[in-house]
């Protein structure tokens, strides 16, 4: 997905596109390669007439009457498209002057951005002249310039910002142009994109492409805004996320092309050109990281306001005057199930039916008014089942009672032999008068030993194919024939379970929709999904990070590391942010819900593997109080704790690698 989320932003981008490659872009760069001088007058010429660079100055000042967010959408496009002739340079200085005009840019220490084809510089008082030379960038013609003071911040900050908005757009090229090429290319007989290696190489070049895109639009949007210290924060996980990442996507995307991506002739060597040369000039990811760390230590942490533009007036009020009185009740859960606010995503009579709009404003004013929703665990995957394919009875029976939390549950779906590959499961359910009899062994069931009900898959009909003989059951857990086994983790704790079906048995009366519907019910989401209210706060062993940074003596190199825990986890949640924002207009989930999992995974087991590193040597002595313990404090042991549990999450709900085989194959459309 592009950095542009509403209706005009997408249309913009698409228009761009097109335009830029009717301009016959590469063409023209691969004409000047021998010219130093090449200044893409007819180019320049172009976006000059489209007002490409001055889309965020008001129209009294000459320009589009645009946001930053738009001037990012037109970069990304163009960056796509890899436009001569300035674009990037122009735009900086036009933002920072409110003036349009083909600006170079001094925005580091020795070179002016676009300095060879600008009329027009700033530069720090004392800068020689800049003088135009070849560089990396065959698209581009920078300038060298020696002396000078120091570069503002706001222009540093502008011009990483427009910058990240390129990079995006470098990214993206390089994503569809390897995802195209897997697609056709053949070998060994296959399409080169059903090997599962390129298909994950392809998977992890979306979720960076994905991330580089969510920072970029973040730094616009930020700067779009009144918070001077919330746009440092944003530019800053923009410079230690996207230039990195679109140099390795850049570099994937060779890789997969093989030979032919290695060759002149092929163009993907110009945009790794063009984003190792975004790198250079936006300046280190680590200095950006380290001043994260500063600004989370200090207390800074990235605030991303929704606006609902106005389509929560008419119906705020109520919402705030029913989670008033939900606060004041008695029993605030029952309260909730009563108003339809603990899950106000669903159907009446136990939800709402809510929109997107009111699903964030019931987050909102619950919210305010110090009223927090109990989690439903795994209630909340079974019910939804219930409700979309059960009968009136089942509703009846299970479906208030599990939100009142009178009713707990298990998931009895993985089995020893069948964890990803659900479909192979072995349980079977054999039908007996008035029931089904069930046998087998499930694995890794969280709570069996304290559940009331299990959501179970049992094979129905063994001469079905795997995915068409499996039932979806409703267990009672006390049911004569479960044996409940616990399993000990990694942490020396058990908190899974083995759990033993001996000729069990179901009535008929707990069979959910049919027999074989089970791997469809399995699937099952309900159309009208959750939309979270939008957050971008930091995790648990990242913000346990921050507290060592700031309250012990951490090295630089530490420091840093940090910093760049703080980046991904900020994007990770900016990730769910944009999700929210397509939800509100009227789009389903993009990419971004997808990439956020398996980036989540990695950000929470990174910074919890960062938490217990930056404590050293204490780890060989752990003792006493300090054993390795959920105990909630800040101790190592609690910190060893969290490092070793979350190992699971990358195999839990589908391993990284299975995830990533769906997002080659659903996502990108890559061959099975």
């Amino acid at each position: 997905m592009s950095i542009g989320i509403t209706d005009e932003q997408v249309e913009l981008a698409a228009t761009l596109r097109k335009w830029a490659a009717s301009l016959g872009a590469i063409e023209t760069v691969r004409a000047a390669e021998g010219d130093p001088d090449a200044r893409f007058e007819a180019t320049w010429t172009a976006i000059e007439e489209m007002g490409l660079h001055a889309i965020a100055v008001p129209e009294s000042n000459g320009g589009g009457g645009g946001s930053i967010v738009d001037q990012a959408v037109a970069l990304e496009a163009c960056a796509h498209a890899l436009l001569p002739g300035g674009l990037l340079g122009a735009a900086v200085g036009t933002l920072i002057t409110g003036t349009p005009s083909r600006y170079g840019v001094q925005a580091g220490s020795c070179v002016v951005w676009d300095g060879g084809t600008a009329t027009e510089h700033l530069l720090t008082e004392g800068a020689s002249a800049p003088v135009a030379a070849p560089g990396l960038d065959l698209s581009a013609r920078h300038g060298a310039v020696s002396g000078g003071g120091a570069v503002p911040e706001s222009w540093r900050r502008t011009a990483v910002t427009l910058a990240a908005a390129e990079a995006a757009g470098v990214a993206r090229w390089c994503l569809e142009t390897a995802v195209e090429y897997a697609g056709v290319r053949e070998q060994f007989g296959r399409k080169i994109g059903s090997f599962q290696a390129i298909k994950h190489l392809c998977a992890e070049m979306l979720e960076t492409a994905e991330s580089v895109t969510a920072a970029a639009w973040d730094a616009a949007a930020a700067a779009d805004g009144e918070d001077p210290e919330q746009w440092a924060f944003a530019a800053d996980v923009a410079q230690a996320i996207c230039f990195d990442g679109a140099v390795r996507v850049a570099k994937d995307c060779i890789q997969v092309l093989g030979g032919i991506g290695f060759t002149y002739e092929h163009d993907a060597h110009l945009y790794l050109r063009r984003a190792l040369t975004l790198r250079a000039l936006a300046g280190s990811a680590d200095e950006a990281a380290e001043r994260l760390t500063a600004a989370t230590v200090a207390g800074t942490r990235r605030q991303v306001q929704v606006d609902l533009e106005g389509r929560d007036e008419t119906i705020r009020p109520g919402i705030r005057e029913t989670a008033e009185a939900i606060a004041a009740a008695e029993d605030r859960r029952v309260a909730l199930v009563d108003a339809g606010y603990l899950t106000p995503h669903w159907p009446a009579p136990y939800g709402l039916g809510a929109d997107p709009t009111t699903q964030i404003v019931v987050d909102e004013e619950l919210a305010r008014a110090g009223v927090e929703r109990p989690d439903l665990v795994i209630a909340g995957w079974a019910v939804p089942t219930i409700l979309a394919h059960g009968t009136d009875a089942q509703r009846e029976r299970f479906v208030r009672p599990s939100l009142l939390g009178e009713l707990v549950w298990c998931q009895l779906f993985s089995e020893p032999g069948s964890g990803s590959d659900l479909a192979s499961l072995r349980t079977k359910a054999v039908k007996v008068d008035g029931g089904w009899r069930l046998s087998g062994q499930k694995v890794w069931t969280s709570g069996a030993e304290k559940s009331d009900w299990g959501i179970c898959l049992a094979r129905t009909d063994a001469d079905a194919p795997q995915h068409k003989g499996i039932s979806y059951f409703l267990v009672d857990m006390r049911s004569a024939g479960i044996d409940v086994r616990p399993l000990r983790e990694i942490t020396g704790e058990s908190l899974f379970n083995e759990v033993f079906l001996d000729d069990v048995f179901v009535p008929d009366d707990c069979l959910v929709a049919e027999p074989g519907d089970g791997w469809r019910l399995a699937r099952t989401t309900l159309a009208n999904e959750r939309v979270a209210m939008a957050s971008a706060r930091l995790t648990k062993s990242v913000e346990r990070a921050v507290q060592l940074a700031a309250t012990t003596d951490l090295s630089a190199v530490a420091r840093v590391k940090v910093g760049h825990q703080v980046a991904l986890a900020t994007v990770c949640a900016l990730l769910g942010v944009r999700t929210t924002l397509r939800a509100l207009g009227g789009r389903g989930p993009g990419a971004e819900s997808s990439v956020a999992k398996l980036l989540g995974v990695r950000s929470r087991q990174e910074s919890s593997e960062l938490v217990v590193q930056l404590q050293g040597e204490q780890l060989a002595v752990l003792t006493g109080a300090a054993r390795i313990a959920e105990d909630g404090s800040d101790s190592l042991g609690a910190d060893v704790w969290e490092q070793l549990n979350t190992r699971c999450l990358s195999i839990a709900g589908g391993t990284t690698q299975i995830l990533r085989n769906v997002a080659g194959e659903r996502i990108l459309g890559l061959p099975r």
